[in-house]
């Protein structure tokens, strides 16, 4: 990985014929031979050592470890994929990533409810044994981790970065709590900065760690709807998670819904699918929409009337924005408290 030119989709067909001792050990006619380049054979048999040292002395400290495609730790859904990454750098657990995982991921900038969703149906999903998958980053990814850790189960962040920095940084504490009983994990090699097109590699590893993945926000051109179909190209199972269609946030959602994906209300849903029924934990309530209703939601129900109401109106009575107030509409709307009329409008029915 330490190549210049040498991507995954090389790195993996050169594998086919040599290992990396062999490889060494090749002339630079040889290495010709195999299609390199000359200013790759050239690399190969000239390597910067001082990126090597780096990265063993990387190595050198407790809990990092690398492991290599053929290596027995090596995740076995993760090899299916058409590409995965010929090594693996990790910090923390590495056995847990042969263990069953959902992914969740989602908005950078979601509402303050799809945070609380995502956090909701990660720590449920913990209790019901899975380890729970992410990226990282701001929004859905945190609120995923985070709500894991709450349940004290195992969490998993791959990374667009190497890992001996975090990014973003507002993660740093979050990063140090998920390596103490979980991991993080990431194709690039130490010292590798974040780049934009990092980040669409680093999704179909989370993408191909796991079982099913839920989307729980995501816009129309999300990074999430990436790695949503990305998880569909791999065979998994994708599950969403309904949106008004007034949210922008939602019409990612409701558009993988359109496309087949299953549309999710509780975490019931996703085990059906998976034909998992493992015993939750009596203590751990299921994070159904109804649970989830909080003061807020409560007091806008009271301002819809029998009669039709528009959100115009919702929106100057609470101060809340069209945003918020379209995703509390679905929720009491799927909870049967409202119906959705003609030009926009609700209209209270219980």
């Amino acid at each position: 990985m330490r190549t210049p030119g040498v991507g995954c989709r090389t790195f993996l067909k050169i594998l086919e014929s040599h290992t990396p001792e062999q490889l060494f050990a090749e002339s630079m006619q040889a290495l010709t031979s195999l299609g390199l380049k000359n200013e790759i054979a050239q690399a190969i048999k000239n390597p910067d050592w001082t990126y090597i040292d780096y990265d063993l002395s990387w190595l050198e400290h407790p809990n990092n470890k690398v492991i290599t495609l053929n290596n027995v730790e090596y995740p076995a859904l993760l090899k299916e994929i058409a590409d995965p990454p010929p090594l693996l750098f990790i910090r923390g657990n590495a056995e847990l990533l042969s263990w069953p995982q959902i992914a969740i991921v989602g908005s950078r900038n979601p509402s303050s409810l799809g945070k609380q969703t995502a956090f909701e149906f990660a720590k449920t999903l913990s209790h019901c044994g899975f380890v729970i998958t992410s990226g990282l980053a701001l929004g859905i990814d945190t609120a995923s981790h985070q709500g894991a850790l709450k349940a004290q189960g195992y969490t998993i962040a791959v990374a667009g970065t190497g890992l001996d920095r975090i990014y973003p940084a507002q993660n740093k504490y979050l990063a140090t709590e998920i390596v103490t009983t979980g991991a993080i994990i990431s194709e690039f090699p130490p010292g590798t900065t974040a780049k934009a097109n990092h980040f669409p590699r680093r999704n179909r590893i989370i993408s191909g760690l796991c079982q099913g993945l839920l989307v729980v926000e995501a816009a129309r051109q999300s990074g999430s709807l990436i790695t949503a179909r990305m998880a569909l190209e791999q065979n998994r199972e994708v599950f969403a998670i309904p949106g008004s269609i007034h949210n922008p946030l939602a019409r990612g959602c409701n558009a993988l819904i359109r496309e087949g994906a299953k549309l999710v209300e509780n975490t019931q849903d996703i085990l059906e699918e998976l034909n998992q029924y493992i015993q939750q934990d009596e203590k751990t309530p299921e994070p159904t929409l109804q649970s989830m209703l909080d003061l807020e939601q409560q007091t806008l129900l009271n301002l819809v009337m029998f009669s039709p109401t528009s959100i115009d109106n919702l929106v100057e009575n609470t101060g809340l924005s069209v945003e918020v107030i379209s995703s509390m509409l679905l929720i009491l709307e799927l909870q049967g408290y409202l119906e959705a009329t003609a030009g926009g409008c609700y209209t209270r029915v219980k």
